[in-house]
């Protein structure tokens, strides 16, 4: 037992040894948020709105039925004591499969749209991805983190410029 945590201690001291020869050595090392790029970025804006307006027609739809069902419901619960039990029974029947057929439309939807807003996304990723590594050549730094880091001075954050060249991009089209 003793053994195994004296070789991680050594392994740990020279990870450290050889992290600090590697700083020494002039490596530069910077940070990017990629949660914030992801939230942030003009082109996931673009996407959530292009994935929105590419279901609008489809969920107007589902509104519609919502509407209908609401109005059948409305009309059994004020209509109910002028109604005979079998006008009952075919409404409340009616109501039930609206709601089963809303209910599928709806799921259907929400899948659709969590397919295509994923395709997009990891497009977008690419990109992100690409323009990561422009600027970490134009910087010349040597490694980015993204993950897993637990404090970073903000003189090695180069999220901002990475925003800064996504918007650029998005206002020239891509």
């Amino acid at each position: 037992m003793q053994s195994k945590i004296f070789n991680a201690l050594l392994a740990g001291c020279l990870m450290m040894l050889v992290a600090g020869q590697s700083i020494a050595a002039g490596v530069s090392v910077a940070f990017v948020h990629t949660a914030r790029l992801l939230n942030e970025s003009p082109q996931i804006n673009t996407l959530k709105r292009k994935v929105r307006d590419d279901f609008a027609a489809r969920e107007q739809r589902l509104d519609e039925m919502q509407k209908q069902i609401n109005l059948l419901q409305e009309k059994l619960e004020a209509g109910s004591a002028e109604m005979s039990s079998s006008e009952q029974r075919r409404l409340k029947h009616d109501i039930t499969t609206r709601r089963l057929k809303y209910k599928h439309a709806r799921d259907e939807l929400t899948q659709d749209k969590q397919l295509r807003y994923s395709e997009e996304e990891e497009r977008v990723t690419r990109i992100i991805r690409e323009v990561i590594e422009q600027v970490a050549q134009d910087e010349k730094i040597d490694i980015v983190l993204q993950s897993g880091v637990l404090w970073v001075s903000a003189e090695v954050d180069i999220t901002d410029k990475v925003l800064m060249r996504l918007r650029e991009l998005s206002e020239n089209g891509n």
